[in-house]
């Protein structure tokens, strides 16, 4: 009966734990970013990018790409814009990593990892030198 027991809890766990392991395109999808940008993040050959579709709650008024650090850039429409490039899923850490994340609220591009998806956000990782921040993206 004991061995029963264990059998089926072991078995179980390793049930959920296939069930949680995450897949490359899980990361495919919308999603909200703090600063009030909607993206959605899409497929590119062998690796994952994201464009902004909505400037909603964004910076008030502000649709161009003002703080380029390209001054031809900088009437650039915001809406559109592929802010998101490289991301490379790994099969071994089951995380997104390798990308490049532009952040035209300053005009500047980090690197980028994605360490955990969910249903309802991801949770994404970006870096710059030695500095780095934790965030969360809404999934709508």
């Amino acid at each position: 009966m004991m061995k029963k027991m264990k059998f089926t809890l072991l078995l179980t766990l390793l049930t959920a734990s296939s069930l949680l392991a995450q897949k490359a395109d899980d990361i495919l999808g919308k999603y909200k970013l703090p600063n009030g940008m909607e993206i959605e993040l899409i497929k590119d050959g062998n690796t994952y990018s994201g464009k902004i579709i909505s400037l909603d709650d964004y910076e008030k008024n502000v649709t161009k790409d003002i703080k380029n650090p390209d001054k031809a850039k900088r009437n650039d429409d915001l809406l559109g814009k592929t802010i998101i490039t490289d991301l490379v899923f790994s099969e071994s850490d089951k995380k997104w990593l390798n990308g490049k994340l532009y952040g035209p609220e300053k005009g500047i591009t980090i690197n980028l990892k994605i360490t955990k998806m969910t249903k309802t956000k991801a949770t994404a990782v970006g870096s710059k030198f030695l500095l780095w921040r934790t965030f969360d993206w809404v999934k709508i």
